[in-house]
């Protein structure tokens, strides 16, 4: 009897080990790649929006032109606040906007939202960007938002519009839920006129802490890893992106996923200036070397010296990055994402990010 039982034995600690092999197997590749099993698998659809800003928006509005037929929707950044709190449209908008809602009615694109930035333009010339004071006047009190939501209707009626976007940036920790009513409170109002809301999230939002109401369509920034607050580096990288992609699983509805055109320069005196594709492409012809791409992001950096013998380091994505980063949003469950922003985007990365949608 004895010999029996302890092959038992051997063979019940065979199976234990073989189960936890296994185990620890699936833990790491379910960690590798992300799985999760509550997120369901993304639909076929690929989707695709973008932003025309009033600071460059004739070269936004020739992008749009020459991929229209790729994108879903269209976003005009355009309104801010002036020194009084009141919702601010520059001039450039103004002359501007007649022809960027015959493009968009040119292209069949039924979906154009106006985007609320809470940057304030000062009488004296200067603005505060992202001001989170502005924010915490605003949305204070359920009388404040209210009054918000009303100037934000009338506008949208000026001005024809069927949907608006919310990018209000830097919210202090104890208005986050006054923000949230407000999101809520704004989504039901328009809901109730048939238009729609969407709203754009940092990175650094505690998405997981949130009470977000259902019904928007969330967007969340998944860019400027690297950029004026920083030493050189790319905007995104695909480990930043499949982490943002994880939290995202926590926001209701279906949302998108927004990534970033260009670059930026970096100056040996600390300064750090935004650039488009084009321009990247325009700098690197002084290179020292060729542009090298960087594994971990698929990003172009390379150096320069200026005219003035100063070094600059400069980092941007070609066409090759935006669709490596669209593919790995992609295998993390996201067919919906954006680009920050249409300006000076090359022929390749126009006519690559036209056709990635169709290719299912």
């Amino acid at each position: 009897m004895s010999k029996p039982m302890q092959t038992n034995k051997w063979l019940v600690v065979l199976s234990i080990t073989i189960i936890s092999a296994i185990t620890a197997i699936y833990m790491g590749v379910k960690e590798q790649f992300h799985l999760d099993e509550t997120r369901p698998v993304a639909p076929l659809q690929k989707e695709l929006s973008s932003w025309v800003v009033d600071w460059q928006w004739k070269s936004g509005l020739e992008d749009f032109r020459r991929m229209s037929s790729g994108l879903g929707s269209l976003q005009l950044f355009a309104v801010y606040f002036d020194e009084a709190d009141v919702l601010y449209m520059t001039e450039d908008m103004k002359k501007a906007f007649p022809s960027m809602l015959q493009a968009a009615q040119d292209a069949s694109i039924s979906k154009v939202y106006l985007t609320l930035v809470n940057d304030r333009y000062l009488q004296d010339g200067t603005e505060v960007q992202k001001d989170p004071d502005l924010l915490t006047r605003l949305l204070g009190s359920e009388a404040a938002r209210s009054k918000h939501i009303g100037e934000i209707l009338s506008l949208m009626s000026q001005y024809h519009i069927q949907g608006v976007e919310i990018d209000y940036e830097k919210v202090k920790d104890s208005d986050w839920s006054k923000v949230t009513a407000f999101y809520k409170e704004l989504y039901e109002a328009l809901h109730q006129q048939g238009k729609s809301l969407r709203i754009v999230l940092e990175s650094r939002a505690p998405i997981e802490q949130l009470d977000l109401p259902t019904g928007p369509e969330y967007v969340m920034m998944a860019y400027n890893l690297y950029g004026t607050h920083s030493d050189p580096g790319p905007k995104a990288d695909y480990t930043f992106l499949d982490k943002l992609a994880r939290r995202m699983n926590h926001l209701p509805g279906d949302n998108v996923i927004a990534i970033s055109a260009g670059g930026f320069d970096w100056s040996g005196q600390g300064k750090v200036t935004a650039v488009t594709e084009k321009r990247a492409v325009e700098l690197a012809l002084q290179a020292v070397a060729s542009p090298e791409r960087d594994t971990a992001s698929g990003s172009l950096h390379f150096e320069y010296v200026d005219d003035k013998g100063e070094k600059h380091t400069v980092w941007y994505a070609d066409d090759s990055t935006l669709i490596g980063w669209l593919d790995t949003l992609r295998r993390d469950g996201y067919g919906k994402a954006a680009i920050w922003r249409l300006g000076e985007l090359s022929e390749n990365s126009l006519a690559k990010l036209k056709s990635w949608h169709e290719d299912h």
